[in-house]
């Protein structure tokens, strides 16, 4: 007989009760957590923005192949939070525990492998971005330190998924308000040389991010020590890896990883379109990234909330209001990005101003501001049922969207740019449309609820 979970009162089983209340308890920390990154995001990129046009387009350039990182990370994450839910809210402890320690013995191994393969690739990528060569050498730097700690990003991920995936959604808003506040704090002083700090510039940031990394991965150490975690834990670095475990998680992770790297990659080329119309045009890229970081990582804490809500229900069999539980987040994500859109409509110029004072930037960003306001709702949709297929454990009709809708932003953008001549504002529409396209698409398959059906996953 499964054992019932001793429950901390940070964890909750979601199988019962309002749905409303449910996603306001999981979406909240999830939102919060995620503001607090979008601040350190912004707050990063006004830093290095002090320092001129050519820092902010190496930072900027230097997103796309951590965008591409990420992606790639998300695999055990996605895969164990799934796994994990799926046992919460069948009551299965063991298989939840044997999952969560095996998740993070196959996060070391990949994030080790991922330290040493970004080393080797920082400079060919951004030979193949094509900037300036002054770019070119501090985003080389910048993206070798962030490289360096890749274990950390790595394993902190996992243990966000294992907590959200019993429930416990404060317990990576506690990790993330540590890391963040660290991060802000070694900034001025890495970046600038503040005191007996060194002046690092662009390199300094990277630093104070790592060392912000390693101190949230000894944060939820902590909170497991104390017991934060109710089921047993009991890791071990010499334990024997499950394949078994390793091949469920890889086959619910993989798709959305590489719809992720897919979107990556078309960046990198879409930085390069970009890079024809000058450093400028960069620069206001990264303005637009970091603005609409806002309404994406809003909508990646609700799709959290969505995960573990259809991942608990459909363990404990309830898939009818798993699939209620997934269009409410789709609802309130909906509303919160449309404020946000008005904002970008109403307020561009005033938005791109806090960022950087060069009137060229300003003017470029004001338009790439505007467009985006038209696809911040569907970016919702798009995103929060993503988060919902895969707490089902299927992800496979999410990735066939992503990739297809991708890699049309690469010729919709040169036929905008070039041929029909619009210039950079080409990139800005590719964007926003293929955006649009994507979260119709999703939201059709969703809804025909063939993601109701997926069978058990092997733990």
């Amino acid at each position: 007989m499964p054992s019932l979970f001793i429950m901390n009162k940070d964890e909750q089983i979601y199988t019962e009760g309002s749905i409303l209340r449910s996603v306001w308890r999981l979406g909240w920390p999830a939102v919060t957590s995620m503001f607090f990154e979008t601040f350190l995001s912004i707050t990063d990129a006004i830093w290095v923005g002090r320092l001129g046009t050519v820092e902010m387009a190496a930072v900027t350039s230097s997103m796309f192949p951590i965008w591409t990182f990420y992606s790639l990370l998300l695999i055990i994450p996605t895969g164990v939070l799934a796994i994990i839910s799926r046992a919460v809210g069948a009551r299965k402890e063991e298989d939840a525990s044997r999952a969560a320690r095996q998740s993070l013995l196959f996060a070391i191994w990949i994030g080790i492998a991922f330290s040493l393969i970004g080393l080797g690739i920082s400079t060919p990528i951004f030979r193949l971005m094509g900037t300036e060569e002054a770019v070119s050498i501090l985003g080389i730097d910048y993206l070798r330190v962030f490289f360096i700690g890749s274990i950390f990003f790595v394993v902190n991920e996992t243990f966000s998924g294992i907590f959200r995936a019993a429930g416990d959604a404060k317990a990576h808003l506690i990790g993330s308000i540590v890391a963040v506040i660290i991060n802000i704090g070694l900034d001025p002083l890495l970046i600038f040389g503040v005191g007996p700090f060194p002046e690092w510039g662009t390199t300094g940031a990277s630093i104070a991010t790592v060392i912000a990394a390693a101190c949230g991965t000894l944060v939820y150490i902590s909170m497991i020590m104390r017991g934060r975690l109710r089921y047993p834990l009991k890791f071990r670095l010499w334990e024997k890896l499950n394949f078994r475990i390793g091949l469920s998680i890889l086959r619910i992770g993989f798709p959305p990883a590489i719809s992720g790297v897919v979107f990556s990659v078309i960046y990198i080329f879409i930085n390069r379109i970009v890079a024809d119309f000058g450093t400028v045009s960069i620069a206001a890229l990264m303005i637009g990234h970091r603005m609409e970081s806002l309404s994406f990582l809003l909508c990646i804490g609700i799709s959290m909330a969505a995960s573990t809500l259809v991942g608990q229900n459909l363990g404990a069999g309830k898939t009818l209001r798993a699939a209620r539980a997934a269009w409410t987040t789709v609802g309130i994500s909906v509303v919160i990005t449309g404020v946000i859109a008005l904002a970008f409509l109403i307020f561009p110029r005033q938005l791109a101003m806090i960022f950087i004072r060069d009137e060229a930037v300003i003017a470029v960003a004001t338009y790439y501001l505007r467009i985006l306001a038209l696809s911040q709702m569907f970016m919702a949709v798009e995103i929060v049922l993503e988060g919902a297929f895969a707490g089902a454990g299927n992800t496979v009709p999410s990735m066939a969207v992503s990739i297809p809708g991708s890699i049309a932003r690469l010729p919709l953008a040169y036929y905008l740019c070039y041929t029909l001549g619009f210039g950079v504002n080409g990139v800005w529409w590719a964007l926003s449309l293929t955006t649009v396209a994507k979260a119709i698409a999703v939201a059709y398959w969703f809804w025909r609820g063939k993601w109701k059906k997926t069978g058990l996953i092997e733990t």
